[in-house]
């Protein structure tokens, strides 16, 4: 159970707002970025949340890998992000893959302020 749990709270994002809304976009742009920091996906799901007026307001999902997943929740209102990258290190250590996942999915929200936790999770060398 040897794992790394990255957890980011982004503020103020300064992406295209649009970016906070679309489920499909912020699907295809999490699984291309985990098969790109060589993470392996084995399933997805994203939900577009609307107000109570019917418009669009905000997005949940989840890439479900091999070595663990990644979670986001957006917060259009806020212009803000929850951010959870979780990786097992059982089989080998996929730290730096995590740290590079984690790093472009912030750079890509481009918040004005955040706040990281790093947790290690698990028995490390057992």
């Amino acid at each position: 159970m040897n794992g790394l749990h990255l957890i980011a709270d982004l503020y103020d994002c300064r992406c295209a707002p649009s970016f906070l809304l679309d489920a499909p976009a912020l699907a295809a742009f999490s699984v291309d970025a985990c098969t790109r920091h060589g993470l392996t996906v084995v399933g997805q799901l994203f939900h577009n949340f609307q107000d109570a007026a019917g418009q669009p307001a905000g997005v949940t999902g989840t890439v479900v890998l091999a070595e663990s997943h990644l979670a986001l929740h957006t917060w259009p209102e806020i212009s803000s992000v929850t951010l959870d990258v979780y990786v097992c290190n059982f089989s080998g250590d996929n730290s730096r893959q995590a740290h590079a996942l984690f790093n472009e999915i912030i750079a890509n929200f481009a918040p004005a302020r955040m706040e990281t936790k790093e947790v290690t999770r698990g028995r490390l060398g057992q």
